[in-house]
């Protein structure tokens, strides 16, 4: 069963929208669910929340380290109360999986991301459960860096927000230490596939219209 809620991102405005902190938003949907709210505990080195759910207690965790010291945090509380690695569910960005999507997995490769790096260096094992939420990779490994501490798009964050919301319905069976439902029900809750709107039958009596080029305007779209 899971006791420990983990989102990693980078604290402090100018990051808050920005990919990275995706596993804050995971968290923030939680507690939102939870209805409970998330304090600064100086001694966890993170914002904290603690609830009860069918007689359980559960925590709710954001490290406010900055990435690359997100296990600081986690060991911090995860020792102190006595939680085992494999109690543990760390939300984060995933840069291999297209936004809208989400992955359930229990240990592996940290794959290059800092945060979970430094978990695994903090706990001394990989044995702890992620939840790799997708915000889609800018195709050249030389720009990882600056996309992920960039504002997705509007329709990413869509997509992204549309993803937290269906992996909180896994919430009940990750409580319970299901986690082959969880799993089940994560993977398989994808986003929609859009509708293509059907060709208008061409008519028969209609005179061939002469094609007329675009206006060319040279206006960059606007960064989001």
């Amino acid at each position: 069963m899971i006791k420990l809620f983990v989102g990693l991102g980078n604290p402090g405005p100018e990051y808050e929208a920005t990919r990275h902190n995706a596993g804050f938003w995971w968290i923030d949907a939680l507690a939102r669910e939870l209805k409970v709210s998330l304090c600064m505990d100086k001694g966890y080195h993170g914002l904290v929340a603690r609830t009860t759910v069918n007689g359980q207690t559960l925590w709710l965790l954001e490290p406010q380290t900055f990435m690359n010291l997100s296990g600081k945090s986690v060991a911090a509380l995860a020792r102190f109360f006595k939680i085992a690695p494999q109690e543990i569910l760390v939300a984060h960005d995933e840069l291999d999986i297209v936004p809208g999507e989400a992955k359930l997995k229990l240990g592996g490769s940290h794959a290059g991301h800092n945060g979970l790096r430094d978990i695994h260096a903090q706990l001394g094992t990989d044995a702890y459960w992620r939840l790799r939420l997708g915000v889609g990779h800018p195709g050249v490994k030389s720009e990882v860096v600056s996309w992920v501490l960039k504002k997705p798009s509007l329709d990413h964050r869509i997509a992204i927000e549309q993803s937290i919301d269906r992996s909180l319905k896994a919430l009940p069976h990750l409580i319970a230490g299901d986690m082959d439902k969880a799993t089940m029900l994560i993977h398989t809750s994808k986003p929609p596939r859009p509708k293509l709107p059907k060709p208008a039958p061409a008519s028969a009596t209609a005179p061939p219209q002469e094609p007329v080029a675009a206006p060319l305007t040279g206006t960059p779209r606007a960064a989001l």
